[in-house]
């Protein structure tokens, strides 16, 4: 007997399923709702620049890192358990982080905040791997799960605007605390256990590598995006390649966090990738479409995060129309739907302009989440699907991990395409006669080029930020078609790899 042939989910499902979105909404959406609540709080507690970072991406990394230990330990000692302890934790360090009153203090909530969410993220896609067992429902579960996980990080600006406009910075944590006591409180009524009970030993070595191949590999790449190549972030990236050949090898063992003969499995093998790929677009792209709008067309943070409001709702037309699709279409021609049509959202960014306002680059993100939308809520149904339910966890923490290092890779490498053509362009055609070290800094980044151009004489300001923003929408340009043509070739291979697949396989 298939899984799709035993019993369907009831209601009680579905509103376990409602109570599974809380968790996969906040985490993603604490990934982001810093980035206005940044100046607020380095008012008030003052952190060097090292802190600042540390506050700002610790958060990230130590989630990353944790990601396939946790997922395997749900599978031992029971993913609603891993999930509770983890709500628990979230909220009493999210209380902690509102009430900082010194830099460490709010570094330290940061970083078991992102340790909590490494446990939040897996626990939530296995468990629905365990209450869906219908192939349809649970791609349908899937497509709501990935609504909120990649709504949640757009949403993420949103929210934290509108409690800066009314409330103190710590506002931003403190929403956190009644969704986890609400999820607390639910859970054991709705939600049910699962653990591996042939699972063995939990395997502590392998769990130091992983977190020190994806901590140093993640630290390395977001370094030298930002910073430029630098021996530092170059050893660190070499580090985590090291640990993870060490980590690699060491899953061969009986025991280990993740089973490697699932990679020989080309449903799982293909869709980890497609879901990599498909985020190293996606968040690589919405790096410049939110400078666009802020810094090209002028616009307030809050009112820029209100016109990325309509990439969520491509995002949730997709989540909502994958599970009808798939009834009749194969997967593999939905997926590589998906991607030729995000290749056309990154073809229409490529006609904003600095002179054309919002609707090019809103329209262009739009058509790039519907597409990208169908890729991930799919990819990730194939790789539940293609992993046994006793290695649920594993396998989910897996697909996060990907989804994480996709979006690092994206930001440094179509950032880097973006810098790269910014400082080409800007070199050649800086106006003359500009003070000594104001075109160094305004090639830096357009954001620098802004705080310069304000500080000259207008005519000057004027020019200087014309040329600047015209650098900057050409670098747009040539990461935005870098990405169309990332996905157009994921999606032959996709069609090719997937195409006797069928959910529930």
């Amino acid at each position: 007997m298939t899984e799709s042939s035993t019993l369907k989910a009831g209601r009680r499902e579905w509103v376990g399923l409602a109570v599974l979105l809380l968790p996969a909404l906040i985490v993603s959406m604490d990934n982001t709702v810093l980035f206005l609540a940044a100046p607020f709080f380095s008012a008030d507690l003052e952190p060097t620049s090292s802190q600042l970072l540390w506050i700002l991406d610790s958060y990230g990394f130590l989630m990353a890192g944790l990601l396939i230990t946790m997922g395997a330990l749900g599978d031992r000692i029971g993913r609603r358990f891993l999930l509770l302890v983890g709500a628990g934790a979230f909220g009493a360090a999210s209380l902690v982080a509102a009430f900082s009153d010194s830099s460490a203090m709010l570094i330290a909530a940061r970083v078991l905040m992102g340790i909590a969410a490494a446990t939040l993220a897996p626990s939530t896609l296995s468990l629905i791997r365990n209450m869906f067992h219908d192939s349809q429902q649970r791609t349908t579960a899937i497509g709501a799960w990935t609504a909120a996980f990649g709504g949640g990080a757009m949403v993420g600006p949103i929210v934290g605007g509108f409690l800066l406009e009314h409330y103190w910075w710590g506002s931003v944590f403190l929403i956190n605390v009644p969704v986890m006591a609400l999820l607390l409180v639910l859970g054991p009524m709705l939600l049910p256990e699962f653990r591996n009970p042939e699972a063995g030993r939990f395997d502590l070595i392998s769990a130091v590598l992983s977190l020190v191949t994806m901590l140093a590999t993640i630290y390395g790449i977001k370094r030298l995006a930002e910073d430029g190549f630098d021996w530092v972030p170059a050893a660190a990236i070499g580090a985590g390649v090291i640990a993870g050949v060490l980590f690699w090898n060491r899953q061969r063992r009986p025991g280990s966090l993740i089973d490697v003969s699932l990679f020989r499995n080309r449903a799982f093998s293909m869709s980890m990738a497609t879901n990599t790929l498909a985020l190293f677009a996606m968040v690589g792209s919405g790096l410049f479409a939110a400078q666009y709008l802020q810094l090209v067309l002028g616009m307030r943070p809050f009112t820029a995060a209100l016109w990325s409001m309509v990439s969520v709702v491509g995002m949730v037309v997709a989540a909502s129309a994958a599970p009808v699709l798939v009834k009749s279409i194969l997967p593999a021609y939905i997926v590589g739907a998906g991607l030729v049509i995000a290749a056309g959202g990154f073809l229409l960014i490529t006609q904003a302009e600095v002179g054309s306002g919002p609707l090019m680059i809103v329209a262009g993100s739009a058509v790039m989440s519907l597409g990208l939308g169908l890729v991930v809520t799919l990819a990730s149904d194939l790789i539940l699907s293609a992993a046994p339910p006793e290695r649920a966890g594993a396998a989910s923490g897996l697909s996060e991990t990907g989804t994480e290092l996709g979006g690092a890779l994206g930001i440094a490498i179509l950032g880097s395409v973006g810098t790269a053509v910014y400082r080409a362009q800007l070199t050649g055609t800086a106006p003359p006669g500009l003070p000594a070290g104001a075109v160094d800094v305004a090639r830096d980044t357009l954001g620098g080029a802004v705080d310069v151009a304000g500080r000259l004489p207008e005519d000057a300001g004027a020019a200087l930020l014309r040329v600047a923003r015209e650098a900057f929408t050409q670098g747009m340009h040539l990461s935005a078609v870098t990405a169309a043509g990332v996905v157009i070739v994921t999606a032959v291979l996709a069609v090719v790899m997937l195409r006797k697949v069928r959910t529930g396989d």
